[in-house]
């Protein structure tokens, strides 16, 4: 029996251009063992929450430099809560000033990685919160 792999969304909403970072990440986790899927530029919320059901993933991870990461977080959560998708992992990554992890936190984000934080500490903390949740197949 083979354990299922962690399956990750990474994506960039709204109209930020800028994602060197997120294909950074999106090789990272794929090199750990993780099951990977990239939504590339521009998608909306309501197309990621979709892409997160429909392919069963444990983790979204979004993508953001525009400095929107608050009203597109807080409007995730919100459609995550009424498609009852409470159980997945959300990160939000990039641009993000330290005052408002906080606030991203508040509104249900597990984790917030800015600028600068370490490929193996995004990893580690995917690795500790999934851990034991999987399932073997």
């Amino acid at each position: 029996m083979n354990e299922r792999r962690i399956r990750v969304l990474i994506a960039k909403p709204g109209l930020d251009g800028h994602d060197k970072g997120a294909k950074v990440v999106v090789h990272a986790l794929k090199e750990a063992g993780m099951e990977v899927l990239y939504t590339g530029l521009h998608k909306k919320i309501d197309e990621i929450v979709h892409t997160a059901l429909e392919e069963d993933v444990d983790v979204i991870g979004l993508s953001v430099y525009s400095g929107a990461h608050l009203p597109l977080s807080k409007k995730l959560m919100e459609q995550l809560k009424e498609k009852k998708l409470t159980d997945k992992i959300v990160l939000v990554g990039g641009n993000i000033p330290q005052q408002d992890a906080k606030v991203l936190k508040e509104y249900g984000v597990e984790e917030v990685f800015p600028v600068g934080a370490r490929l193996d500490e995004i990893i580690e903390f995917i690795k500790r919160r999934i851990g034991g949740q999987n399932e073997k197949i």
